[in-house]
């Protein structure tokens, strides 16, 4: 009799203890915590906002804490959907989704675990909120990687003061691009220049479209676009022989086809976002009440290569990037 009162008593607090384990939000087996990485496409710019991202959570609960999950979308949404989803099915304790079309899929795909974005450039659209008021509310925040958009224009004229036709070059299917060339072509059309948009629906007819832009354009600006970052090969080849300049909305895609750009740190990004996801994890932070975070600093950067290749004369106060 004392034997089976002894082994009910270890399996009432064997009970307990594991009710206790799993409030604190712990899903894993091993006592980790469980957090999915989606991943739009492999860059540059989302690279370091990844790596920053891990960087922050094992700085904070140590790398035996934590199990990641990295998966890459391949720039395809319904890839990124099918990823959350087995995430969700998996119980991670946290989804980060690495650029907008990773974000629309994870809210797609649950309204319980936590998620948060980074490298998306404006929520209210990507989530089509209304009335977006800086903190989305329910099972989802992160940070944005929106650069002031009124400087950017203003470095077209700044760096090109005899121009006289922009084109804006971006893919059609990302929302944040469409916004972001929407607020520039408003602001330079206010400046006198005469402003084309270029949409573009994926990388097979990118070139075709950039070759249109290179020829009726003395300047081309692209956004923060992750189609353009994975491609600014094609836009180099295109637009360097014929002596057409790109004004770049982030540095890495800067570093492959720009002239000058103004630069956010997508690692310190990332680095932010992982610091939100221990106040969640760890804290017990509501995530409903975050507001969207943004990149405290941005730096006016060159491309000097292309700079040379051009004949262009830097501005002073930009800083040339750093060759790779």
């Amino acid at each position: 009799m004392k034997k089976l009162v002894s082994l009910i008593l270890a399996l009432v607090l064997c009970a307990g203890g594991c009710l206790a384990f799993a409030s604190c939000g712990n899903t894993a087996d091993d006592g980790k915590y469980k957090i999915g990485i989606v991943q739009l496409v492999e860059h540059v710019a989302l690279d370091a906002a990844t790596e920053g991202f891990k960087q922050a959570v094992i700085d904070e609960l140590g790398e035996d804490a934590v199990t990641f999950n990295f998966q890459n979308g391949q720039n395809d949404p319904n890839t990124c959907s099918t990823i959350v989803n087995q995430f969700v099915s998996n119980k991670v304790d946290l989804i980060m989704a690495n650029a907008t079309p990773a974000l629309q899929a994870a809210a797609a795909a649950t309204a319980d675990i936590p998620i948060l974005g980074t490298s998306v450039t404006e929520y209210g659209v990507a989530l089509s909120l209304k009335d977006f008021d800086g903190t989305v509310g329910g099972n989802i925040s992160g940070t944005s990687d929106l650069a002031p958009l009124d400087k950017q224009a203003a470095m077209i004229t700044e760096w090109f003061p005899n121009a006289g036709k922009v084109g804006l070059l971006y893919c059609s299917k990302e929302a944040n691009s469409q916004y972001q060339v929407d607020v520039v072509k408003a602001e330079l059309e206010n400046k006198g220049l005469a402003v084309t948009l270029y949409p573009f629906t994926d990388s097979n007819d990118l070139a075709q479209i950039c070759t249109a832009a290179a020829d009726n354009s003395d300047v081309i600006y692209v956004p923060t676009d992750n189609t353009v970052a994975e491609n600014t090969g094609i836009i180099d080849n295109i637009c360097e022989p014929k002596k057409i300049p790109v004004i770049a909305g982030e540095e890495g895609i800067c570093s492959g086809c720009g002239v000058a750009t103004l630069s956010i740190s997508y690692y310190d990004l990332g680095y932010a976002t992982g610091k939100m996801a221990v106040k969640i994890l760890r804290d017990g932070a509501d995530i409903a009440t975050m507001p969207i975070g943004y990149a405290e600093k941005q730096t006016p950067k060159y491309n000097a290569q292309n700079c040379e290749a051009l004949g262009i004369t830097p501005l002073e106060g930009y800083t040339a990037i750093a060759a790779n």
